[in-house]
C-alpha cells in the first residue's frame, strides 16, 4: 500500500486512517499484548514517543501496548533482539534514523533494509546550526562567509558518529566549506563548548539546544529539515538557503520483524494513524520537539534506501568511525 507522503502529516494520516479501518481485523482479535523495543535508554525521545503513542492505542483500541527499554552497543542489542523476534506483530520496534547509521559503522547480524519490515515513519527531530547569542553572525550566510574567507578558522561541535555529524559533513560538501569539526560525547558538553566559547557553533536536535535558545542564550541560524519547524518557524532551511536538495531529518519510526503479514502491518498502521489525530497526542509530542511526520508503506521504504546509501557514502568519504 503506497500512502502519499509529502502532503500535510494530518491529511496523509487522516487518509491513511479511512483505508485502513475498512480492513478485515482478524490478528487483533488474538493478539491482545504487543511489545515496543526501544534500543535506547528510558527517558529518550524514542522511549516517550512510544509510551505516550503506546498509552493511547492501549485505550482506544482494547490492546495492550508495552513499552521494553533494551539499550546496548549503540542501539545494536534491541535492534537485534526485534530482527530475530516472531513475525506475528506482537514485538515491534521503535527506533531512529541511527538505525541507518549503525550498519556502516559496525558488523551487524541484521541488515535494516532486509530484516523488518518498515510500517511507518512518526515523527522527525529537526537539526540545527546554532552560535553563541553573542556571535559575530546573524546569519546563516554570515557564518558560512567567515568559513570561506578563513578556511579551517571556524569550528563546530557535536557527537563524533551521528546522524549530526553525518549532516555536517553534507553540509561542508554542498557548501564547500572548510570548517573543523569537534568532538563531544553528548549534547549537553557541546552546548556547554559554545557558552563557554570553545566553539564556534554546534549542530544539534533541536531538543539539545530548545533551553537555550529560549533562553536568548544561543541563535538558530538553519535548519537541516525538508521544511521550517513548528518551534522555529523564523529560522530557514539549508536547502532553501541556497543548498537545495539537502535534508537530513533525525526520525523516529515504526518496525516489524521481516515477513510480518500485509494485513498486520496495515493495521498496527492504522493504530498509530488514530492516535496520531488526536489533539491531545499531538500537543504532548510536540512540547517535547517531536513533531509528526507521518509516511509509511513504499515511501517509507524509499526514504530509508535513499538515507542508507547517501549516509553510507558520506562515513566512507568522511572515514566516520563508532564512538
Amino acid at each position: 500500500m503506497k500512502l502519499p507522503s509529502r502532503r500535510s502529516p494530518y491529511l496523509v494520516i487522516a487518509g491513511a486512517l479511512s483505508i485502513l479501518l475498512g480492513l478485515t481485523v482478524a490478528w487483533s482479535q488474538t493478539a491482545r499484548t504487543v511489545k515496543i523495543v526501544v534500543p535506547y535508554p528510558a527517558g529518550g525521545t524514542a522511549d516517550i514517543l512510544a509510551r505516550i503513542l503506546g498509552e493511547q492505542i492501549s485505550r482506544t483500541e482494547g490492546v495492550t501496548l508495552l513499552t521494553e527499554n533494551r539499550p546496548g552497543a549503540s542501539a545494536v542489542i534491541g535492534t537485534e533482539a526485534v530482527s530475530r523476534a516472531a513475525p506475528d506483530g506482537s514485538t515491534l520496534l521503535i527506533t531512529s534514523t541511527a538505525f541507518l547509521i549503525a550498519p556502516h559503522l559496525r558488523k551487524l547480524n541484521y541488515d535494516p533494509l532486509t530484516s523488518f519490515e518498515p510500517i511507518c515513519q512518526l515523527v522527525s527531530t529537526p537539526i540545527i546550526v546554532v552560535v553563541n547569542s553573542e556571535s559575530p553572525y546573524r546569519t546563516f550566510a554570515d557564518w558560512l562567509n567567515a568559513a570561506r574567507a578563513k578556511p579551517g578558522s571556524l569550528t563546530l561541535a557535536s557527537i563524533p558518529a551521528g546522524l549530526s555529524r553525518i549532516a555536517f559533513e553534507m553540509l561542508k560538501r554542498a557548501a564547500n566549506v572548510d570548517i573543523a569539526f569537534v568532538p563531544y560525547p553528548g549534547d549537553a558538553p557541546a552546548v556547554n563548548a559554545l557558552l563557554g566559547g570553545h566553539v564556534t557553533a554546534v549542530f544539534l536536535p533541536y531538543s539539545g539546544v530548545a533551553a537555550q535558545l529560549k533562553a536568548g542564550q544561543l541563535r538558530a541560524l538553519a535548519s537541516a529539515s525538508r521544511t521550517r519547524s513548528e518551534s522555529l518557524p523564523s529560522v530557514p532551511t539549508v536547502a532553501e538557503s541556497g543548498f537545495k536538495g539537502y535534508e537530513a531529518d533525525n526520525w523516529n519510526g515504526l518496525f516489524a520483524p521481516a515477513k510480518t503479514p500485509n494485513e498486520t502491518v496495515s493495521e498496527l498502521a492504522g493504530w498509530f494513524a488514530a492516535a496520531m489525530q488526536i489533539p491531545e497526542v499531538k500537543a504532548k509530542l510536540v512540547a517535547q520537539s517531536l513533531y509528526p511526520a507521518w509516511m509509511c508503506g513504499a515511501d517509507f521504504a524509499a526514504l530509508l534506501s535513499k538515507q542508507y546509501n547517501e549516509f553510507g557514502g558520506v562515513i566512507r568519504e568522511a572515514n566516520i568511525k563508532a564512538d
